[in-house]
C-alpha cells in the first residue's frame, strides 16, 4: 500500500453527559487517532477505542498507544501489505491487544477504500443506503433515565438499551414498559449477573426484551449456553466475543442468538465482517455496538452496519448526542431514526482539522 507515514494523535474531549453504568461513570473520553499516509498523500483514518483505565477489556489509552508504537508499527515496517487483511495476517504474531490493532488497521482499510475510490461501505459489500440507529441510555435513577428516553424519542432514535444490575433490573424495566408498552428495548447487563441469578433473570422474561446483553462473566460462553436454555430473551454476547473462533464457538454452544460486533473489540473491520458473515450463515443476529467513540471510528462502524446482517439498531447516534463538537465534518446525523450511509471515497468524513488540534494531547509521527 506504499505507506510512507504513521501519526498518532492521542486526544480527549468532554462528553456532554456523564455515562454511567455499574462498573462506573466516564466524563472524559480519551482516545487515539491514527493516520496513515501513503507516497500520493493519500490519507486514511482510524481510531483506537480503548478507555482510560481497564473496566471494559484489559487495554486502555496508554497500553494501546505503547503496543502501536513499540510493536504494530514495527511490524508494518517489516511487512509487504498490498491488502488491510495483510495486517491482519500480520498483526496476529501479537496476542490480544485488539484495539491497538483495529486502530491501525481500520486506517489502512479507510485509505483501501480512498485508493479504489469507493465508499468504505461499498469496499467491504455493503449493501444498505441507510441503517437503523439505536442509544443508550447511561443514567443512574429512573428519573434521569425516562427524561433521556423521551428525549432521545424525540430525536427519532427506533430503540433504546438500558443497563441493569440485580439491584435495579426489574424495578426499573417495569418502570419504563409502564410509560413506554412497545419500546424497542435491550437491557444490558455487562456482567453483573451470576448462573446463582437465573430466577432474577427469568423475570425479565416479563417484558418483551430483545436482549439481555452479557449477563454473566466477561470472558464466558459455556455458562451463557446453560442460561440461554432457561431464559426466553435471546442473550447477546458482547465482551465474550474478543475473536473470530469466540463467535464459532459461541455459535456452536448456542450460548447466545445474538451477538454485538465492535470493531475495536475484535481486532479490526476485517474480524468484524468475517464475524457478520458467519453469523448471517448460521442464521445469527448481529449488531454493530459502540464505545463511545469519536467520528472517525463512528464513521467505520456506519460502513460495518451497511452489511447485509445487521438488521438490529445498532449503537450508532448522532455527533451531538456525546460531543459538543466532533472531529469530523459533516456531523453523524440521525434523521427519523436513520443514518445515511456516505458515498464518498473512504470512511465518507472529512477530518476537522481544526477541531483535532484543539483536543490533541499529544502528536507523534513515524516514517515507514
Amino acid at each position: 500500500m506504499d505507506i510512507k507515514t504513521i501519526t498518532l494523535y492521542r486526544i480527549a474531549m468532554p462528553l456532554k453527559t456523564p455515562f454511567s453504568t455499574h462498573l462506573g461513570t466516564v466524563k472524559d473520553r480519551e482516545g487515539i487517532i491514527v493516520e496513515v499516509m501513503d507516497t500520493e498523500g493519500r490519507k486514511g483514518y482510524g481510531e483506537g477505542v480503548a478507555f482510560s483505565s481497564p473496566w471494559y477489556t484489559e487495554e486502555t489509552v496508554e497500553t494501546s498507544y505503547y503496543v502501536l508504537k513499540e510493536f504494530l508499527i514495527p511490524i508494518m515496517r517489516k511487512s509487504d501489505i498490498k491488502h488491510p487483511s495483510d495486517a491482519s495476517r500480520d498483526f496476529d504474531a501479537l496476542r490480544r491487544n485488539q484495539m491497538a490493532k483495529a486502530a491501525l488497521e481500520t486506517a489502512l482499510w479507510d485509505l483501501a477504500a480512498k485508493k479504489e475510490n469507493s465508499s468504505l461501505s461499498k469496499f467491504i459489500g455493503g449493501k444498505r443506503e441507510q441503517i437503523l440507529s439505536g442509544v443508550v441510555v447511561g443514567a443512574k435513577t429512573k428519573e434521569e433515565v425516562r427524561r433521556q428516553i423521551e428525549s432521545y424519542l424525540e430525536s427519532g432514535y427506533q430503540r433504546v438499551k438500558i443497563k441493569i444490575s440485580p439491584e435495579n433490573d426489574y424495578e426499573l424495566i417495569s418502570e419504563i414498559r409502564r410509560y413506554y408498552p412497545d419500546l424497542p428495548i435491550m437491557a444490558d447487563a455487562n456482567s453483573g449477573y451470576s448462573l446463582e441469578d437465573i430466577d432474577q433473570l427469568k423475570r425479565l422474561d416479563d417484558f418483551g426484551l430483545m436482549m439481555i446483553e452479557q449477563p454473566l462473566e466477561h470472558d464466558d460462553i459455556v455458562d451463557h449456553a446453560k442460561l440461554q436454555k432457561e431464559l426466553q430473551t435471546p442473550i447477546c454476547l458482547d465482551e465474550s466475543i474478543v475473536t473470530f473462533n469466540d463467535a464459532r464457538r459461541a455459535v456452536e454452544l448456542e450460548s447466545c442468538k445474538v451477538i454485538n460486533i465492535k470493531i475495536g473489540r475484535v481486532g479490526g473491520l476485517g474480524a468484524a465482517k468475517k464475524i457478520h458473515d458467519y453469523c448471517l450463515d448460521k442464521g445469527i443476529a448481529v449488531w454493530c455496538g459502540g464505545m463511545l467513540e469519536f467520528g472517525i471510528s463512528r464513521a467505520h462502524n456506519i460502513a460495518l452496519a451497511s452489511l447485509e446482517g445487521f438488521a438490529i439498531p445498532g449503537d450508532i447516534s448522532a455527533s451531538e448526542r456525546y460531543w459538543e463538537e466532533d472531529i469530523i465534518l459533516p456531523e453523524v446525523t440521525v434523521k427519523n431514526g436513520m443514518i445515511k450511509v456516505p458515498d464518498k471515497p473512504g470512511i465518507g468524513f472529512e477530518i476537522n482539522e481544526k477541531r483535532l488540534s484543539e483536543v490533541t494531547i499529544s502528536k507523534e509521527s513515524f516514517v515507514l
